[in-house]
């Protein structure tokens, strides 16, 4: 298989409000029609997991500013959110609230005592580099932080300098993504391969387990055969049994990915003048994918600088917003999340659920006997509670509606639950 046959598919959109969707330097997405099947596969993967801090793991080669940027965000979401409990559990590892102006709001409206904000949990994920797959650098030591986490955020240098050499001596987009989807290429290749000589074996002694041992093999087979060709294991359509039974194996190349295009300070207004942006955005566009600009650089500089001038330093910059809200939306919307909210006096929360949940399944994941013993969630949107200025003045306007088990929850929805266990 030839190398530079690899790039991976990946989507990338955002998570609030459409007004506020298409900033420049935020998302850019290729909308032609195999990116909605893709998505839609994606969100399958992942819908069976919701957690209140989701897991995005941040890979990229040496000196293309990965760790730059993991340090940055992270140390900017622990100053943007003083009341949420942010830590840093490993070196490698940090927790930051989801930026929603929304939340702060209905907790003005609210008198509410505490504000707790969605979270998301990076991980700077370290090994893998040209070869890793066969022992080089960590050698297969990434593999056990890769596999944990919900997505991908690929790093890939798009700005020049001569005091930061380049592990293969120039920069070159194309060649860096080349490298990391085929180290998690190959090492998905050992995995099937491993997996489909136990399946030859067939060991199954019931209908229903030989059916599903069946659907397992055909569906590595033309994994394999994507792979083989130089294509990630999302971009193979699968029926739901499929997805199922090949859950278990985690492949790296089934994780959402999104690209991180890492551009000077210079270029962050107006990417498309970034010839190496240009080039991610069309191998992006080739490969039914998306991307997300930022600047590590910046990110790096506006730790250094007080909350209140931060906005003021971005605006000098021609941009509204830091990278850190450029990722996280991307990550919502790649895994099919969206947002809704409590609000009352003793505390404001902003809660992640899959889109299409329906209220019951949104108010399991505050606690699995709002579920249980769900009856019905008073329910107003976000614009109706902020023009009542409050969800008694709501119901007194007639805009709070009481929904039942049926109601899919909305992004952006206030809820108060009624339940009986």
């Amino acid at each position: 298989m030839a190398r530079a046959a690899c790039t991976s598919v990946v989507t990338a959109l955002a998570l609030l409000p459409s007004k506020s969707l298409l900033c420049r330097n935020q998302l850019l997405f290729s909308g032609n029609s195999k990116f909605v099947g893709v998505l839609t596969l994606q969100k399958r993967c992942f819908a069976s997991k919701v957690s209140m801090s989701l897991k995005a793991g941040i890979v990229g080669l040496p000196n293309v500013g990965k760790s730059t940027l993991f340090n940055a965000v992270v140390e900017n979401g622990k100053a943007q959110a003083a009341n949420f409990p942010f830590c840093t559990i490993e070196p490698n590892v940090g927790i930051v609230a989801v930026p929603d102006s929304r939340l702060q709001v209905l907790s003005k409206l609210s008198g509410s005592q505490k504000t707790v904000p969605a979270s998301i949990e990076f991980v700077d994920i370290a090994g893998l580099v040209k070869g890793a797959s066969q022992g080089e650098g960590l050698g297969n030591k990434f593999l056990s932080h890769i596999r944990e986490v919900d997505s991908i955020l690929q790093v890939v240098r798009c700005f020049e300098d001569n005091d930061i050499i380049h592990v293969n001596g120039k920069v070159d987009p194309k060649s860096d993504i080349d490298v990391i989807n085929l180290e998690l290429i190959f090492c998905d290749l050992d995995q099937i391969g491993k997996r489909i000589e136990r399946l030859k074996k067939g060991k199954a002694k019931d209908s229903q387990s030989k059916n599903k041992e069946e659907a397992e093999k055909s569906a590595l087979e033309r994994i394999q055969e994507a792979l083989l060709d130089g294509k990630p294991a999302r971009s193979v359509a699968l029926s739901d049994l499929e997805m199922e039974v090949v859950k278990h194996l985690c492949l790296l190349t089934m994780k959402p990915m999104i690209y991180v295009a890492n551009v000077a300070e210079t270029d962050l207004a107006e990417p498309e003048k970034n010839a190496y942006v240009e080039e991610v955005k069309g191998l992006s566009s080739d490969l039914q994918s998306g991307y997300v600009v930022v600047s590590a650089q910046v990110e790096s500089e506006l730790t250094e600088l007080p909350l209140e001038e931060r906005t003021e330093y971005l605006n000098s910059l021609g941009v509204s917003e830091s990278g850190l809200g450029n990722l996280i939306r991307a990550t919502y919307s790649l895994l099919g999340l969206q947002t809704y909210f409590t609000s009352g006096e003793k505390e404001t929360r902003a809660w992640t659920i899959h889109a299409g949940m329906t209220a019951p399944q949104a108010a399991g994941v505050i606690h699995s006997d709002f579920e249980k013993g769900f009856i019905r969630a008073e329910t107003v949107a976000y614009e109706d509670f902020v023009t009542a200025g409050s969800l008694a003045a709501a119901r007194e306007k007639g805009l709070l509606r009481s929904e039942g088990k049926e109601y899919i929850v909305k992004e952006g929805d206030v809820m108060l639950f009624r339940f009986n266990v």
